[in-house]
């Protein structure tokens, strides 16, 4: 709560006590009725100039001077502190801020950012990209004002967030609870360390990506509870190298993760979600490239293991997951006839 709401809040307060204080007073002094209390109380404090309900006496003289002065110096703090919330803007402050809360607290699946430094900032133009919804936290005050963050920051699906990523309350103001999935892409391994612990405290399901300064951070960020862990100075290296070796296949595969969501579409399917019919059938059966033409490239089993270009005779299980390639339309296709149990009713 800002100052001037505060003001407005205690200000509130003392209205209302004086506002009973002066029924209570001319009840107990002139003996009025509780209706002619009240009638008499407004009057009194709004200083209107009608007459008395009856005559007053000299207690009764004294106790409506003193109900006047201070009703007058209590509702013009009053009107100053909201008059001052409309002029300095505190009010579409709060309305921002409320709404914010609102649309927070509605958010499902969406990706917690931690930190808005050069890798924060890349991973969340790159969400952005595909449409994901984004909340960025972070906690210096010269990045979130930078001018060429003003743009990125207007995004519809980006909800900005002033605050420690490793505090618990700031985390479930992000909605963390029903959050896919959080980055840490701090430059200090302690505080990453601390918001992965954090995080993880406070969901056991959720997708934790963290990034590393120094290698022997790589445990600790793992038993803390991190399912992946980013080292940049590693990952510019093997990036590098490729360049030299296998210029062709580097330049092929980033274009088609800076494409994706656009005219091709590179995803992950877990047979979990799938319709019930589709366990332990081939992927021979499934005949993907002929009913939607995307073209399944990998696959993920139970294991942990890999399985590069998976032949047909291989059998889906629930924990298994499929690596998809293929347009936009593709790919909707082949998920929305899986999901839908219909896939075998497809010519």
């Amino acid at each position: 709560m800002s100052k001037e709401f505060r003001n407005i809040y205690i200000a509130s307060v003392f209205l209302l006590f004086i506002f009973l204080a002066g029924i209570t007073g001319f009840i107990l002094i002139e003996n009025y009725s509780l209706p002619e209390a009240i009638y008499m109380t407004i009057l009194t404090m709004s200083t209107v100039g009608f007459g008395e309900v009856k005559p007053l006496s000299t207690h009764g003289m004294i106790f409506t001077v003193i109900l006047i002065v201070l009703s007058l110096g209590i509702f013009g703090y009053f009107v100053t502190s909201v008059t001052r919330i409309f002029i300095d803007g505190d009010y579409r402050k709060a309305l921002k801020i409320y709404y914010k809360n609102k649309k927070l607290k509605k958010l499902k699946n969406h990706i917690i950012v931690c930190g808005f430094g050069r890798n924060g900032k890349k991973a969340v133009n790159d969400l952005l990209e595909i449409n994901k919804k984004v909340t960025v936290i972070e906690n210096n005050v010269e990045i979130i004002n930078d001018e060429t963050n003003r743009e990125i920051f207007k995004n519809k699906n980006l909800i900005l967030l002033n605050g420690d990523a490793s505090n618990e309350e700031t985390l479930l103001k992000a909605n963390i609870e029903n959050a896919k999935a959080v980055l840490t892409t701090l430059p200090n391994d302690a505080e990453n360390l601390l918001i992965v612990l954090t995080a993880r405290d406070l969901n056991k399901n959720l997708k934790i990506i963290s990034r590393v300064s120094d290698e022997h951070s790589f445990k600790k960020l793992k038993r803390a509870g991190a399912d992946n862990i980013i080292m940049p100075d590693i990952v510019g290296g093997a990036r590098m190298a490729k360049l030299i070796t296998e210029p062709d296949i580097v330049e092929f595969l980033e274009l088609i993760m800076l494409r994706e969501g656009q005219d091709v579409n590179l995803e992950e399917i877990s047979c979990d979600d799938l319709a019930s019919c589709f366990v332990n059938s081939t992927i021979a059966d499934l005949d993907v490239r002929r009913k939607t033409g995307a073209n399944i490239i990998g696959l993920k089993q139970k294991d942990g293991s890999y399985l590069f270009n998976p032949n047909g005779d291989i059998e889906l299980k629930k924990e298994d997951k499929l690596f998809v390639l293929g347009t936009v339309e593709q790919v909707d296709k082949l998920k929305s006839l899986l999901e839908s149990g219909h896939y075998f009713d497809e010519n």
